[in-house]
């Protein structure tokens, strides 16, 4: 692939990444005016037409990893786990 044909595509990504994000803002701003109206109403599902939307609050428990190794270095050493991953980034 040419050095111009790189160049077009990047133009085109970051133009299509630019309507993406126009969309998401969008879509963003729905669902919080969505979910202020379910607050008001203290409700934590609406039915509308065939559609169903819930609003619950969930509750997590999830490892503090920094907390454990902090205080069980050879704990936390025993159990980590390498990955490996690719990043894309243009800029």
């Amino acid at each position: 692939m040419s050095e111009r044909m790189i160049l077009n595509r990047i133009k085109k990504l970051m133009e299509l990444e630019e309507q993406m994000k126009s969309l998401q803002q969008q879509a963003d701003k729905l669902k919080e005016e969505i979910k202020a109206d379910m607050e008001v109403k203290k409700q934590e599902e609406i039915k509308a037409g065939n559609h169903v939307v819930r609003f619950k609050t969930i509750v997590t428990n999830r490892l503090d990893s920094k907390a454990l190794q902090s205080s069980l270095p050879d704990v936390y050493k025993q159990f980590v786990k390498q990955t490996e991953s690719r990043r894309f980034t243009v800029a």
